[in-house]
């Protein structure tokens, strides 16, 4: 499984160096509602009922498979970890830098002490709470679009 992600992954960067938009999961709907992820940051909670689209720089990825990124408004600004619905698809390992444009619904939630280690252990980047768990502003995408 784990040669099957890390092929996919390399096929997959070979296509973004082309320049070409690379699409995961579900098509992003022309008419779906724009949020700016600065917008989601700022006020999390209005936006974990519906779907909306929003757009950043990915800034880092799990590194074991593209199970997830980080996304910022910028890459020197605090993000978002994005999941995929479902584990339903991935994203390239090597896609830091890269714009993305996706549609989901936004998620806060505490991750324990545990979940915190392990992400960390990937990659992400988390804000710490005392007792080692975090309050987490994640985003859980159905559909993806990357370009370099």
């Amino acid at each position: 499984m784990k040669q099957l992600a890390i092929a996919l992954s390399l096929l997959v960067a070979g296509t973004l160096a082309g320049g070409e938009v690379v699409t995961r999961g579900a098509a992003i709907a022309k008419d779906a509602p724009v949020v700016a992820l600065a917008q989601i940051l700022d006020k999390p909670e209005a936006y974990t009922k519906d779907a909306v689209v929003t757009e950043g720089v990915i800034t880092a990825t799990c590194q074991e498979m593209g199970c997830w990124m980080q996304l910022a408004p910028a890459n020197d600004k605090t993000g978002v970890r994005v999941t995929f619905k479902d584990y339903g698809f991935f994203v390239p390992t090597a896609s830091n830098g890269y714009h993305a444009r996706l549609a989901g619904v936004t998620t806060v939630k505490t991750l324990t002490k545990e979940e915190a280690d392990h992400l960390e252990g990937e990659g992400a980047k988390l804000t710490r709470n005392a007792d080692g768990t975090a309050r987490e502003v994640s985003f859980v995408a159905n559909g993806v679009e990357l370009t370099k």
